[in-house]
């Protein structure tokens, strides 16, 4: 889970690597954009908005009002990765080097049940990460071939998050304000090849490649607030604690703090404007707190021996993102959604040598979808999610040795990395109707 957590990508180049969430190509390091249909097709804007099943993934405040509702979805991410050499690479394969690997898939599924009219409880599964990459041995570096000399190399990390949501709504002077509390399970898989080659950095090198998949379980909590402004201006706030994993046994000579790998804790706030009745503008920002884990924000220099497992990180710092979205409800079957989102890079250019195995640089979102109800019980969404090509480039990090005891920057050559996708989601929703107390449909 954690987007190709390779310890400082591995090598030092601590880059960025490992685990990246769940579907799809990360927008904000391997935090990916929406968790539904309608947050990807409005690019992650819909704090102070929600609508639909998935509403408590992105602010569980947001359900109170909601129909008696569920939601499921899956959606196909379409991620193109690779990096790039110029000069005389030391360490990794020369070349224009690309991952096979495209695509994921990932499911969603939400529910929301009223209690009365101004209290609500839902229950929303989402994921964060399922990054997919595999780098053959046709990219050769002696003595096995791939990318790093061990032969085939790759990371498959899936990130899962299940939760559920409380809200309730109080009525105060200055506008109703809704309070969501969300205690939230996580779990995460990890399988990580190809790195047998820096078995001398590891403080565990039995237990740093090649080891299958492991799991990882822990949780944490996410707390929303609804502030409606007036009838048409709302404030949407929502923020979580870091999610304390268990560690990755097989992987405690890679991950820090011997296969401690938490996921971090995260902020959004916005707005949402209804500039007409069946037109809603909304404005969100989101800040992810990397630095704070040590396994993702330490890093820094070239990879020393015994300090993959300890505390060699992946040289993340934080990241903020902003997202703009429009969704206008053209006729009572049909809305139409759009949105726009930029994220700040996770990656420091110090730290790309490694970044390959799960490369995640974009700055650039465009999303757009739809709508459609087929009866007044169900409806169909469709999101399209795109993020344009990006690259960064670094001098390549030559580790520790004893002919370097501190390890060099290779000035000689230089690695860019690069990374764009898409991610096409399709749902299914379904409203019960009013005097429905069935668990399961009885018409559609």
């Amino acid at each position: 889970m954690k987007k190709l957590i390779l310890q400082r990508f591995l090598f030092g180049l601590a880059s960025g690597a490992t685990l990246a969430p769940s579907a799809s190509f990360s927008a904000d390091g391997f935090f990916v954009v929406g968790y539904g249909p309608r947050q990807r097709a409005l690019a992650g804007a819909s704090v102070a908005d929600g609508r639909d099943g998935m509403a408590a993934a992105v602010n569980p405040a947001t359900i109170v009002g909601l129909d008696r509702q569920f939601a499921i979805g899956v959606t196909a991410n379409l991620a193109y990765r690779g990096y790039s050499t110029t000069g005389l690479p030391r360490v990794v394969a020369p070349g224009d080097v690309r991952s096979g690997r495209s695509w994921t898939p990932i499911p969603n599924t939400g529910s929301i049940r009223p209690i009365d009219a101004d209290s609500a409880w839902s229950f929303v599964s989402y994921s964060n990460g399922g990054i997919n990459s595999a780098y053959d041995v046709r990219n050769f570096r002696a003595p096995l071939g791939g990318p790093f000399g061990a032969g085939f190399a790759g990371a498959d990390i899936r990130q899962a998050f299940f939760s559920v949501d409380y809200a309730r709504r109080f009525h105060t002077p200055i506008g109703p304000i809704t309070i969501g509390l969300a205690p939230t399970i996580a779990a995460q898989m990890v399988n990580v090849q190809g790195l047998r080659s820096l078995a001398a950095y590891s403080i565990n090198p039995w237990e740093m490649s090649d080891m299958s998949f492991d799991w990882s379980f822990g949780g944490g909590f996410r707390l929303g607030l609804l502030w409606g402004i007036t009838d048409k201006l709302r404030f949407g706030f929502s923020g979580s604690t870091p999610m304390w994993m268990s560690r990755l046994e097989k992987y405690s000579g890679l991950f820090g703090n011997r296969g401690q790998f938490d996921i971090p804790a995260q902020m959004q706030a916005g707005f949402a404007y209804d500039l007409l009745p069946d037109l809603t503008l909304m404005a969100d920002w989101r800040h992810i707190f990397y630095s704070a884990v040590p396994s993702i924000g330490n890093g820094g220099g070239p990879l020393l021996l015994r300090s993959l497992g300890a505390g060699a990180g992946l040289d993340y710092r934080d990241t903020d993102s902003a997202s703009f979205g429009v969704e206008w409800r053209a006729t009572p079957t049909l809305a139409l959604r759009a949105g726009y989102h930029y994220a700040t890079l996770a990656l420091r250019s110090r730290s790309l040598n490694f970044a390959a195995l799960a490369t995640s640089v974009n700055n650039h979102h465009f999303g757009a979808g739809f709508n459609y109800a087929v009866t007044k019980n169900s409806s169909f969404d469709f999101a399209f999610l795109w993020a344009f090509k990006n690259s960064a480039s670094g001098f390549e990090s030559i580790p520790q040795s004893a002919a370097l005891p501190f390890g060099r920057i290779n000035t000689a050559a230089t690695i860019t990395v690069w990374a764009y996708g898409g991610a096409f989601t399709v749902g299914y929703n379904y409203k019960f109707d009013a005097d429905d107390e069935s668990w399961l449909p009885t018409h559609f």
